[in-house]
């Protein structure tokens, strides 16, 4: 039976690396570099996957040995039983994550494939507001903010150049001798396509330093 242990952003940084290295594949005559390249790529794979067991380790050492086209594309395919899926939300247990919001409108939720996701995240026009779901320390988490859309730029989150909001979320931690009316906002630049972010995030570092900042959650 296979385990899934295959988080997306973790099968992002596959996708990268095997493309990288069918490219050198595909283009390079040189013997020497594209071993360089096949090993870089190998070994930013393990090292993406600290706490891999001795059965999970073969099938990510598998990539260091593709060569042809097919190969690739294969590879890929069959990584698709060892995904670990965002858990997957009624439009009920959304609502309960912002408990001060009326009316939340959710995205469409059986067309979400959750192998692919990160976070859950969908923009409400109507209230410009863009809200985002994570699962931290085991549980999910709802964020919401305001959102300004600018120009293309680099999402704080994937790194990538794409068409980008300025998010900017209300912090619920507050300093030990804050006064009442105590208030901080946190803002970043995050795409406005979650999906394509989805597509892109190989780190999930940014996302959760930036929700405990937001829910005053301390590390674990």
């Amino acid at each position: 039976m296979n385990t899934p242990f295959i988080r997306n952003h973790q099968y992002n940084i596959i996708k990268k690396q095997i493309g990288l290295l069918q490219n050198a594949c595909n283009t390079v005559s040189d013997p020497k570099v594209v071993e360089s390249v096949r090993y870089s790529a190998q070994h930013k794979i393990i090292e993406a996957f600290p706490d891999a067991s001795e059965l999970q380790k073969p099938l990510l050492e598998q990539a260091g040995s593709l060569r042809t086209t097919g190969e690739f594309q294969q590879y890929l395919h069959s990584l698709a039983p060892y995904m670990a899926p965002f858990p997957s939300l009624t439009a009920k247990q959304l609502a309960k994550l912002y408990p001060k919001v009326k009316k939340l409108k959710t995205p469409d939720l059986t067309a979400i494939d959750y192998r692919y996701v990160t976070y859950l995240g969908w923009v409400d026009i109507a209230t410009n507001k863009l809200f985002i779901v994570y699962e931290l320390n085991g549980k999910p988490v709802g964020i919401e903010g305001r959102y300004t859309p600018t120009n293309k730029g680099v999402c704080f989150l994937c790194n990538r150049h794409e068409e980008v909001a300025l998010f900017s979320a209300v912090t619920k931690w507050r300093p030990a001798n804050a006064s009442p009316d105590y208030y901080k906002a946190i803002g970043n630049y995050l795409c406005v396509d979650s999906e394509a972010c989805n597509r892109n995030i190989t780190d999930v570092g940014a996302l959760e330093k930036f929700i405990r900042e937001v829910t005053g959650t301390p590390e674990s």
